[in-house]
């Protein structure tokens, strides 16, 4: 099943939705950093957050989550943003892929153990003006919980936000979310409905590894609450690096700083950390 993400509201509840599959996304970051499977969730939930927050973004805008926490992952980030019109990129890294605790007494991923304390940065920017900052400390290590209580706490949105990732020693096989905020004068009844159904709904990665699309997982969580969809995007792993961005920096940093690159080392290398 393709990565697909799906948009809809209830604009006289005032809510809106979005759900995603992002089973191949995490997959491929997966793959490029040779993550180990607690590692795999942390940071497949965090880019599954944000290619959740793509939903709202237009043109050239894109968003940025980074957790820096004192466990043993270290920093995690990642980002999305709009290919086209019909696509959304996103990408995902962690400072130390090498992690994988025993599972937690849930019989999960013990993510907030890896994660351990510290922030959560969400940085919305775009080619134009200042981007916007906000920082919170972290709520659990949960990553969705996380999420949750930044839209709460520095956007000031009550939301919903579910994330899993099911993962194994030889790959990703299941990963997606769904993502559930209030728009200006919400009801408050509807919102607390959702919260309800929320807390008795199956694990994301339970639904998606029972073949569950982005539309499936959206009904799940409304019910009875009739939504009405906006658009469906596709998403994918991509990468904002290329030579030029690398040439742009070099240049940058002045004749005198890259000499003394030159007489300090015979090779330097650019890495791109994604």
């Amino acid at each position: 099943m393709p990565d697909t993400l799906l948009a809809a509201s209830n604009l006289d509840a005032g809510i809106s939705v979005v759900a995603a599959i992002t089973t191949d996304l995490v997959g491929e970051i997966r793959d490029r950093h040779d993550l180990w499977p607690t590692a795999t969730a942390a940071v497949g939930r965090l880019a599954t957050g944000a290619a959740l927050f793509s939903a709202g973004l237009k043109g050239n805008e894109r968003v940025s989550l980074q957790i820096a926490g004192d466990g043993p992952l270290g920093t995690l980030a990642a980002d999305a943003w709009l290919l086209d019109e019909r696509t959304a990129g996103a990408r995902g890294y962690t400072s130390n892929g090498s992690v994988d605790l025993p599972i937690d007494e849930r019989g999960k991923f013990n993510v907030a153990g890896a994660v351990g304390a510290g922030s959560l940065q969400v940085t919305r920017s775009s080619d134009v003006g200042q981007p916007y900052v906000g920082v919170v400390p972290l709520h659990c290590g949960e990553i969705a919980e996380d999420i949750a209580v930044y839209l709460s706490q520095s956007e000031q949105i009550p939301s919903i936000v579910a994330l899993g990732v099911l993962a194994n020693p030889t790959g990703v096989v299941a990963a997606g979310g769904i993502l559930a905020r209030a728009l200006p004068g919400a009801d408050e009844a509807a919102l607390a409905t959702l919260e309800a159904r929320a807390a008795r709904m199956p694990p994301v990665t339970q639904l998606v590894a029972e073949r569950a699309d982005a539309g499936a997982l959206l009904c799940e969580l409304a019910g009875d609450l009739e939504m009405r969809s906006h658009h469906t995007i596709d998403i994918r792993f991509a990468c904002r690096c290329n030579r030029a961005k690398v040439e742009a920096v070099l240049r940058g940093l002045g004749r005198n700083e890259l000499v003394a690159l030159t007489r300090e080392r015979d090779r330097t290398e650019a890495v791109c950390e994604y």
